[in-house]
């Protein structure tokens, strides 16, 4: 966020200089006046590494996003200028994030620009394909029904992603509680029956031998544990940054017994519901392709779909690209063939989102059911071997009293 240089006074007259952070000079101003301060000079710093803002991930709640949307396209069809309907938001938005821009943005229309161009200034909050979505809508008049289908398009979502988290947070969880559990057994269980096995010299089994090493090895060597997975979350956002390495691991992912299933189903559902709203918004058919390339977040798919463009621009089909690659079911292309022929590309695009999306609830509720009774057995059985280890010479022990 920019900082701003200010001069004040104070209710007591005292002259008073300081910097604030703020999205516009605007913003700078009615911030100081909040805080019931004479405003008498503001003027933006210039961004250096110093005082450049370092911020992780997104600031902004698709939550809080999907709600500003639906309440802009309500106001508009009220007969509400985009002006206005920006001001009466910016003040309503429990986003402060959100807030803070639509108060930027509303400076920017006043000055003349375009809403698209406006929202084109804060790339961050704000992703292309929204962006083109309404520019569309100001081009054909119909800016309240795009914001209305970003609306929908952002929900459902959100709702597909909720699905696919809680369906895969059990079993991390799970595996997290596992490893904390083993590793707090081998450091502090396990070391207090060394010594009563090496003072009455026992006969140990092979079992319990590798658990006594195990537990040597995490109480000396515990930093090795931290460093490697430093060093695999380090690779894992190489892997992840890079479309040649990225290819690969989508691949993967997607070829994972159960699971490949499920990621597959979700991105071919993102894909055809990304691009169905872009066509149904009159954006150019190359431009939505190219922005769902973008926003599908997966290479393989990404690498079909620009296969799929280039077809487009040499003047052959959409679908044909497709059907060459293993990612997309029969099912998809032929919808995509049809609505290429009857000139309904985007009907047929929104009926393989909703039954993939549909596919997705399903998938999700039987991978969470099929999960639950493994990683309970794969927890038990963790701690199972532990314990077992250090009862059997327990037993032997005592018999031999």
């Amino acid at each position: 966020m920019p900082q701003f240089q200010y001069v004040v006074r104070t209710k007591t007259g005292k002259r008073q200089t300081g910097k604030i952070s703020a999205v516009s000079k605007r913003d700078a101003y009615d911030r100081l006046r909040e805080r019931k301060l004479r405003v008498l000079e503001v003027k933006e710093v210039p961004e250096t590494l110093l005082n450049k803002e370092i911020a992780i991930g997104n600031p902004l709640k698709l939550k809080d996003f999907v709600i500003y949307l639906r309440q802009f396209a309500t106001l508009l069809r009220a007969g509400i200028t985009v002006v206005d309907a920006t001001r009466i938001l910016s003040g309503q938005t429990e986003s402060k994030t959100l807030a803070r821009t639509l108060q930027a943005i509303e400076d920017e229309l006043r000055s003349g620009r375009a809403l698209s161009e406006a929202y084109n200034m804060h790339k961050r909050l704000f992703a292309p394909m929204f962006i083109s979505m309404v520019r569309a809508g100001e081009a054909t008049g119909k800016l309240d029904e795009s914001l209305e289908s970003m609306a929908n398009y952002y929900e459902k979502q959100l709702r597909t992603r909720q699905k696919i988290k809680s369906a895969l947070s059990y079993p991390i969880a799970v595996g997290l509680i596992s490893m904390i559990v083993v590793i707090f057994l081998l450091v502090k269980v396990v070391p207090t029956f060394v010594e009563m096995f090496e003072e009455n010299n026992t006969e140990l089994p092979l079992l319990t031998k590798l658990v006594l090493q195990s537990s040597d090895f995490m109480q000396q060597y515990w930093w090795i544990l931290i460093f490697m997975i430093i060093t695999l979350y380090i690779n894992f956002s190489l892997i992840v940054h890079y479309k040649s390495s990225k290819y690969y691991y989508d691949y993967a992912i997607m070829r994972t017994p159960i699971i490949g299933k499920l990621i597959q189903k979700s991105v071919i559902a993102r894909m055809t519901r990304t691009l169905s709203s872009l066509v149904t918004s009159a954006v150019p058919i190359l431009q939505a392709i190219s922005i769902t390339e973008e926003v599908v977040n997966n290479e393989v798919v990404s690498r079909a779909l620009r296969k799929s463009r280039e077809s487009l621009q040499n003047g052959s089909t959409l679908s044909e690209p497709l059907k060459q690659s293993w990612v997309f079911p029969p099912l998809v292309t032929s919808m995509i063939a049809i609505g290429e022929q009857t000139g309904s590309l985007d009907y047929m695009l929104i009926k393989v989102a909703d039954f993939y999306e549909a596919e997705v609830e399903s998938a999700a509720d039987g991978f969470k059911a099929l999960i639950e009774p493994v990683m309970v057995v794969f927890l038990s059985g963790a701690v199972g071997v532990i314990v077992l280890a250090i009862m059997v010479p327990l037993f032997k022990l005592y018999n031999s009293m």
